[in-house]
């Protein structure tokens, strides 16, 4: 569809309230965090990110997260695969269940977590803890983020011409280096678009980290399961303040995005 300058009166108040409903979604709230995070000056801001609960809090927030992603972007670009390229018994119904973290509730996800590999679980391994412990956080992560990198990457896949690919076996090339050199660079995009989308949702991940974690100080606390129990502390300044750090992260990842989009929209043109 062709653009157009806004000219008539309700373009012009369609624009406007568009403009002021994302202002009070994201812009009001987060200068509303950055004012509370200095309402008593930037040293009692600073004493927070000192802290040692703190740091550990986002040291296990990042790291789980991207171990998330890692899993995800493996797991999520080989089921596109065998969405797109194998047809077999099921395929639907398969095809159904990998948005189910969608509508499932995170909290719900988390208690499923804990009936499964909890003390008395059906999976509950004999060595090491997952539930109320490092694993747990991971595998909570993992399940709430996992249908963005398949979904993004089905689409393309499905819509590549085989031709550069049969072109490639006729030359003699196996399969791994076709996937390497034909199609994955043609998937990329997507597959970076849907990896950005798993960070930003494991990172910010709450009900089912916090039921799955117990939000153990110092050991299980995620960085907004310490903006929960901050809150609960009348901890004012520790609660805005860590909010607004994870608000930048998101308007990283909201660039990022956004220069992905522009990059996919110019290779569809």
């Amino acid at each position: 569809m062709r653009e157009t300058e806004a000219r008539s009166p309700i373009a012009i108040l369609l624009i406007l309230i568009v403009v002021l409903y994302a202002a009070a979604l994201f812009v009001a709230p987060l200068f509303a965090m950055v004012q509370g995070a200095l309402a008593r000056g930037i040293e009692p801001l600073l004493e927070t990110f000192r802290d040692p609960s703190v740091i550990h809090a986002f040291q296990v927030t990042l790291i789980l997260s991207l171990a998330a992603v890692a899993i995800n972007a493996l797991l999520g670009l080989t089921t596109a695969w065998v969405l797109v390229r194998h047809r077999f018994r099921g395929r639907k119904l398969f095809d159904t269940l990998v948005d189910i973290p969608f509508v499932f509730s995170p909290v719900i996800a988390g208690y499923a977590l804990i009936v499964l590999f909890g003390r008395e679980g059906w999976l509950a391994p004999p060595i090491f803890p997952v539930v109320f412990a490092l694993p747990g956080i991971l595998l909570a992560k993992v399940f709430v983020s996992l249908p963005f990198v398949t979904r993004e990457v089905q689409p393309v896949l499905e819509a590549l011409a085989p031709e550069p690919e049969q072109a490639a076996y006729t030359i003699g090339a196996s399969r791994w280096t076709t996937f390497r050199r034909v199609i994955l660079p043609e998937l990329w995009t997507a597959l970076l678009y849907g990896v950005v989308l798993t960070f930003a949702r494991a990172i910010g991940e709450f009900g089912a980290v916090s039921v799955v974690s117990g939000n153990i100080e110092g050991y299980t606390e995620t960085a907004t399961s310490f903006v929960f129990r901050a809150l609960n502390d009348r901890n004012n300044v520790g609660a805005y303040g860590v909010s607004a750090l994870l608000c930048v992260f998101s308007l990283v990842i909201l660039i990022v995005m956004s220069l992905l989009r522009s990059r996919i929209v110019r290779r569809e043109a």
